[in-house]
Protein backbone atom coordinates (compact mmCIF):
# COMPACT_ATOMS: atom_id res chain seq x y z
CA UNK A 1 0.00 0.00 0.00
CA UNK A 2 1.44 3.39 -0.98
CA UNK A 3 1.93 6.04 1.63
CA UNK A 4 0.22 9.36 0.74
CA UNK A 5 2.68 11.96 -0.51
CA UNK A 6 3.55 14.76 1.86
CA UNK A 7 5.53 17.93 1.54
CA UNK A 8 7.23 20.27 3.94
CA UNK A 9 6.04 23.81 4.50
CA UNK A 10 7.95 26.49 6.38
CA UNK A 11 5.72 28.63 8.59
CA UNK A 12 6.18 31.38 11.15
CA UNK A 13 4.56 31.23 14.59
CA UNK A 14 5.18 34.16 16.90
CA UNK A 15 8.21 35.14 14.82
CA UNK A 16 9.86 31.72 14.89
CA UNK A 17 10.22 29.47 11.84
CA UNK A 18 8.94 25.90 11.83
CA UNK A 19 9.25 23.30 9.09
CA UNK A 20 6.06 21.21 9.09
CA UNK A 21 5.12 18.09 7.14
CA UNK A 22 1.85 18.41 5.31
CA UNK A 23 -0.17 15.83 3.35
CA UNK A 24 -0.73 16.63 -0.31
CA UNK A 25 -3.78 18.85 -0.64
CA UNK A 26 -3.72 19.83 3.03
CA UNK A 27 -1.71 23.02 2.68
CA UNK A 28 -4.67 25.34 3.08
CA UNK A 29 -5.94 23.62 6.23
CA UNK A 30 -2.44 23.59 7.73
CA UNK A 31 -1.89 27.28 6.99
CA UNK A 32 -5.28 28.08 8.54
CA UNK A 33 -4.28 26.17 11.69
CA UNK A 34 -0.92 27.96 11.80
CA UNK A 35 -2.68 31.32 11.51
CA UNK A 36 -5.03 30.44 14.38
CA UNK A 37 -2.16 29.32 16.62
CA UNK A 38 -0.04 32.35 15.74
CA UNK A 39 -2.94 34.73 16.44
CA UNK A 40 -3.75 33.06 19.76
CA UNK A 41 -0.13 33.08 20.91
CA UNK A 42 0.51 36.68 19.83
CA UNK A 43 -2.65 37.83 21.60
CA UNK A 44 -1.43 36.29 24.87
CA UNK A 45 2.12 37.63 24.40
CA UNK A 46 0.83 41.12 23.59
CA UNK A 47 -1.32 41.17 26.73
CA UNK A 48 2.04 41.26 28.56
CA UNK A 49 1.18 38.94 31.45
CA UNK A 50 3.11 35.91 30.18
CA UNK A 51 6.61 36.02 28.72
CA UNK A 52 7.76 32.41 28.38
CA UNK A 53 7.07 30.96 24.92
CA UNK A 54 6.18 27.50 26.31
CA UNK A 55 3.65 28.98 28.72
CA UNK A 56 2.16 31.12 25.96
CA UNK A 57 1.81 27.96 23.87
CA UNK A 58 0.05 26.12 26.72
CA UNK A 59 -2.42 28.96 27.27
CA UNK A 60 -3.07 29.32 23.54
CA UNK A 61 -3.68 25.55 23.32
CA UNK A 62 -6.14 25.72 26.21
CA UNK A 63 -7.98 28.62 24.60
CA UNK A 64 -8.19 26.86 21.23
CA UNK A 65 -9.29 23.58 22.85
CA UNK A 66 -11.97 25.44 24.79
CA UNK A 67 -13.23 27.12 21.61
CA UNK A 68 -13.31 23.74 19.86
CA UNK A 69 -15.26 22.11 22.69
CA UNK A 70 -17.75 24.99 22.63
CA UNK A 71 -18.26 24.51 18.89
CA UNK A 72 -18.69 20.75 19.35
CA UNK A 73 -21.25 21.36 22.10
CA UNK A 74 -23.05 23.81 19.82
CA UNK A 75 -23.24 21.23 17.03
CA UNK A 76 -24.66 18.58 19.33
CA UNK A 77 -27.09 20.98 21.03
CA UNK A 78 -30.77 21.25 20.21
CA UNK A 79 -31.80 24.01 17.77
CA UNK A 80 -32.99 26.29 20.58
CA UNK A 81 -29.72 25.86 22.46
CA UNK A 82 -27.76 26.40 19.27
CA UNK A 83 -29.63 29.66 18.74
CA UNK A 84 -28.70 30.81 22.26
CA UNK A 85 -25.06 29.99 21.54
CA UNK A 86 -25.20 31.77 18.19
CA UNK A 87 -26.67 34.89 19.80
CA UNK A 88 -25.07 35.04 23.24
CA UNK A 89 -26.01 37.49 25.96
CA UNK A 90 -23.82 40.54 26.48
CA UNK A 91 -22.08 38.87 29.44
CA UNK A 92 -21.29 35.76 27.44
CA UNK A 93 -20.13 37.79 24.45
CA UNK A 94 -17.67 39.77 26.57
CA UNK A 95 -16.31 36.52 27.92
CA UNK A 96 -15.84 35.12 24.43
CA UNK A 97 -13.65 38.16 23.60
CA UNK A 98 -11.32 37.40 26.51
CA UNK A 99 -10.97 33.74 25.57
CA UNK A 100 -12.06 32.51 29.00
CA UNK A 101 -15.54 31.48 30.12
CA UNK A 102 -17.63 33.70 32.43
CA UNK A 103 -19.26 30.61 33.94
CA UNK A 104 -17.94 30.49 37.54
CA UNK A 105 -17.54 26.70 37.47
CA UNK A 106 -15.59 26.81 34.21
CA UNK A 107 -13.46 29.69 35.51
CA UNK A 108 -12.67 27.69 38.65
CA UNK A 109 -11.69 24.67 36.56
CA UNK A 110 -9.38 26.84 34.42
CA UNK A 111 -7.85 28.41 37.55
CA UNK A 112 -7.25 24.91 38.97
CA UNK A 113 -5.68 23.81 35.69
CA UNK A 114 -3.38 26.84 35.59
CA UNK A 115 -2.29 26.12 39.20
CA UNK A 116 -1.54 22.50 38.29
CA UNK A 117 0.42 23.63 35.21
CA UNK A 118 2.41 26.05 37.37
CA UNK A 119 3.26 23.22 39.75
CA UNK A 120 4.26 20.93 36.89
CA UNK A 121 6.39 23.56 35.15
CA UNK A 122 8.33 24.37 38.31
CA UNK A 123 9.79 27.49 39.82
CA UNK A 124 10.50 29.47 36.65
CA UNK A 125 7.41 31.68 37.10
CA UNK A 126 3.65 31.58 37.05
CA UNK A 127 1.41 31.27 34.01
CA UNK A 128 -0.67 34.30 34.92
Amino acid sequence: MNKPASKQIEVQIMGQSYLLACPAGGESALLDAVERVDTAMCRIRDAGKVKARDRIAVLASLNLAFELSQKEAERSASPSTAQQLAFPSAATASTMDSGFPADPLASKRIDDLVRRLDQALGDDGQLL
